[in-house]
């Protein structure tokens, strides 16, 4: 006889005995974000080569288990390429799900609106925020409080990455509200802070006034410039050329910048705070998420499988939805 064990959402019962998420069959829209590599990310990184969509990584791997454990259920994958409020492309009519390291946060399940638009699945895989800087740099940037104004620091705007950043170096106060005095580049031109939330910047959107923001110059002598990047990889480049110091972002990203790139990167300033990633769907599909937690739940085994043992054994999932009910004879 299996066991069943639960872990809030998470069901780790045997997969055979898992009943399908759907009635009928039915195939899900899956959007990735397609540079979050080795989590989740594109085959090519070309937004117009054909190995766009094709997904690769930890999440790409996660989602073929849930096809073979659900055979009911599949999922039809699109590289995306801006970062910029994915969260809530389910709640429009070209996904049904979408993923590529997204932090679980409340504040992400809202319309601009204020409407709950999306649900999200329980968190998979976590993260923390950090920074990646040049090998030779890595003593000097060992904490968030050691940049100072003689730097420069890249950011991908509405991440966790830029949120976290602002509030450790105190460009920010716990709710995003920027330091008066703050001077931020737009496409617009530039516009100061007043210390008010009407220039706030959190990890689900922020004010108005600093949409498109290009730059942000603190008005303190002692904290860093931030730099803004439309994707990772702009970003990646901008530091081994000199030209930005650090980059804000999670720990498991930038740990793949320093397999890739050996020796000329380092990862510094772990952030004390964990973020759970998973994936986001309409809140009218919110059954259909409660099921894809109970899937998950075997495939990770309650949380005991995650990141690190994909990196270790990439096949990890897929052989655990394999597995029969303990007992059964074939």
């Amino acid at each position: 006889m299996a066991w069943l064990l639960c872990f809030a959402a998470a069901c780790t019962q045997a997969a055979s005995s898992e009943p399908p998420c759907t009635k009928e069959e039915r195939t899900l829209d899956f959007g990735f974000y397609a540079y979050y590599e080795p989590v989740s990310y594109s085959a090519d990184g070309d937004a117009g080569a054909p190995g766009f969509d094709r997904h690769r990584g930890y999440e790409a791997d996660l989602l073929t288990a849930l096809e073979a454990m659900d055979p009911k259920l599949s999922f039809s994958r699109r590289g995306i390429e801006a970062w910029s409020g994915i969260w809530l492309l389910p709640a429009g009519p070209r996904f049904d799900i979408v993923g590529g390291g997204i932090t679980i946060l409340d504040s992400r399940t809202r319309d601009p609106s204020g409407r709950t638009a999306v649900v999200f699945t329980s968190g998979h895989i976590e993260f923390r925020q950090s920074l990646l800087v040049r090998a030779e740099d890595a003593e000097r940037f060992a904490r968030h409080r050691d940049l100072t104004s003689a730097d420069r620091v890249g950011v991908l705007a509405g991440t966790t990455g830029e949120a976290r950043l602002l509030v450790l170096t105190g460009l920010a106060d716990g709710d995003g509200v920027l330091a008066a005095g703050t001077r931020v580049d737009t496409p617009a031109g530039t516009v100061v802070a007043d210390g008010s939330v009407a220039y706030a910047i959190n990890a689900a959107g922020a004010s108005p006034a600093l949409t498109g923001r290009q730059a942000l110059r603190p008005a303190s002598d002692t904290l860093p410039t931030v730099v803004y990047f439309a994707e990772d990889p702009a970003s990646i480049k901008a530091l081994a050329a000199g030209s930005i110091d650090a980059i804000a972002r999670g720990e498991v990203g930038n740990r793949a910048e320093v397999r890739v790139h050996g020796d000329a990167f380092a990862v510094t300033a772990l952030d004390r705070q964990v973020e759970q990633g998973g994936f986001a769907l309409a809140v009218e599909d919110a059954g259909l998420a409660a099921c894809l937690d109970h899937h998950i739940g075997w495939l990770t085994d309650g949380g005991r499988i995650g990141y690190r043992e994909w990196l270790d054994d990439p096949t990890v999932f897929l052989r655990r939805a394999r597995q029969p009910v303990a007992g059964e004879s074939h």
